[in-house]
């Protein structure tokens, strides 16, 4: 006799019948109906129960939740609103899950995934002025052929205002972020005796359907004997896997002794990129544990139980796409990282930890430890099959991701060589005297000296423009992956 493991009766739409007697006395099965009004919420519940890694924090969440039906339909009509009861389903939004999220328009995510977003080709810092609600940008990079990249605007600009109002605390978001406008002005200033002080230049920009390309920038530097190679990467994006590999590639046919990563900008994205990214970097540990997943308690038992080799990313000399990795053999990589460093960003860092020598330069990362996948509301949470009447989608944290000695690091990595961007000064980069590329350089060249920096102003950096995109700082495992997660456990136990 079979039985089944207790998550496939968790499924979008099956519901647990209330028992009531005919006119004959016998018992009759009578269904509750998960209408099209409640359709999106039983997608969110039944997701979240199977799959969020905190479920078992949340007393909604529980199991019995869907015992009694009436009550579980009431209780979804209770909340109309999908947004909001996604939201209320969070586990400790502040402290806890700060990632999690929901899309009413799965396109718009997928596009993301792809690289894909309306971006008028600046990506900027906001930093609050001490004792103020008053807010200043700075420009971090432009991107190629934007609408930005023919306009006077570059790295290190200073801008203040925006369509002659002065950014706030208060008011930066609806200036700057308003999905419902592509346009806007920004007057430029810059810092002169640490004073922003305006220029007198207007820059007119406008937002417009842009692929970026993460592999931002590829080169060497040849000092005392040591070639160096130099990577800013700037997403773990997968359509891109190809052009990383080909910077690889370079790399490996220029025969360097040393490998700088700049992260400074990376927030993150899909784990098997980071798994194959690892694999160039090294080659010398394919087969060997990169990371183990950790998943909630459920799954994780499960899985545990049944196929533990499910829970392992290992390195490989393959990309996910099949092809061979371009393998460097390092010993060491000094990684740049700031707070905007997050997600696959730190796991490469974690899960190269325990075999290599790795340096990291510039500020704190960002802390972020965890990954999402993308449910759709069908019978599998794939895409395929996915509720023709609405584009809803979920992209919920489901696993925790430790290196081979189980470990992470929860609050973000702190550098080995602590150096803030000066704003006033933020260099070129690529540039071998950019401040935090050639603290790098001096480190591999064995120079010593203690860094001297001051600040002269007094501000706090608030967010960035990556921060405000539909991906933010996540890390997430392909959609398939999920889609055979899914299949994997829903099985027939003996």
């Amino acid at each position: 006799m079979k039985k089944f493991f207790v998550l496939a009766i968790l499924f979008i739409g099956l519901l647990i019948p209330a028992a009531c007697s005919d006119d004959d006395g016998e018992e009759q099965i009578e269904i509750p109906e998960v209408t099209e009004e409640i359709e999106i919420q039983d997608f969110i519940w039944q997701g979240l129960n199977l799959f969020y890694l905190w479920q078992g924090s949340v007393p909604n969440l529980n199991d019995n939740k869907i015992k009694d039906q009436t009550a579980y339909v009431n209780y979804l009509k209770a909340n109309p609103n999908p947004d909001d009861f996604f939201e209320s389903l969070i586990y400790n939004r502040e402290t806890v899950d700060k990632w999690s999220w929901i899309v009413d328009d799965y396109i718009e995510l997928e596009n993301s995934f792809a690289g894909v977003s309306k971006s008028n080709g600046v990506d900027f810092g906001l930093v609050q002025f001490s004792g103020s609600n008053d807010i200043f940008g700075y420009v971090r990079m432009i991107l190629p052929d934007s609408d930005a990249s023919d306009k006077d605007i570059k790295r290190g600009d200073i801008f203040t205002t925006v369509n002659g109002q002065q950014l706030t605390i208060n008011n930066y978001r609806d200036l700057l972020f308003n999905q419902d406008v592509d346009t806007y002005t920004l007057d430029l200033s810059e810092i002169i005796d640490n004073t922003v002080t305006p220029t007198g230049v207007s820059v007119t920009l406008t937002k417009s359907e842009y692929t970026e390309n993460p592999v931002f920038i590829t080169k060497t530097f040849e000092e005392d004997g040591h070639k160096i190679g130099y990577l800013m990467y700037n997403s773990f994006t997968a359509n891109f896997d190809t052009e990383l590999n080909d910077a690889f590639l370079f790399f490996k046919n220029e025969a360097i002794t040393d490998l700088i990563l700049d992260f400074r900008y990376n927030p993150g994205g899909r784990v098997s990129t980071a798994v194959s990214l690892a694999g160039m970097v090294t080659g010398q540990f394919k087969g060997e544990l990169f990371t183990k997943e950790k998943w909630n308690s459920k799954l994780q038992t499960e899985l545990e139980n049944t196929h533990p080799d499910w829970l392992t990313n290992n390195f490989s000399d393959k990309m996910s796409n099949g092809q061979m990795i371009n393998s460097l053999n390092l010993n060491k990589v000094h990684i740049i990282i700031t707070r905007g460093s997050a997600s696959a960003s730190e796991l490469i860092i974690n899960g190269l930890n325990p075999y290599i020598s790795v340096i990291k330069v510039g500020t704190k990362s960002s802390g972020k430890y965890t990954a999402s996948v993308t449910l759709y509301d069908s019978n599998d949470f794939g895409r395929d099959g996915a509720n023709p009447r609405h584009k809803y989608a979920m992209q919920p944290i489901v696993l925790e991701e430790v290196n081979k000695l189980g470990e992470n690091d929860k609050d973000g990595f702190d550098p080995d060589i602590l150096l803030e961007e000066d704003l006033a000064n933020l260099g070129v980069l690529g540039e071998d005297d950019e401040p935090l590329l050639r603290a790098s350089i001096h480190d591999i060249l064995g120079v010593s000296g203690k860094i001297i920096q001051t600040k002269g102003m007094d501000y706090e950096i608030i967010t960035d423009s990556k921060m405000h995109t539909i991906l933010k700082d996540n890390m997430f495992v392909e959609k398939e992956e999920i889609r055979q997660l899914f299949k994997k456990i829903n099985i027939d136990l003996e």
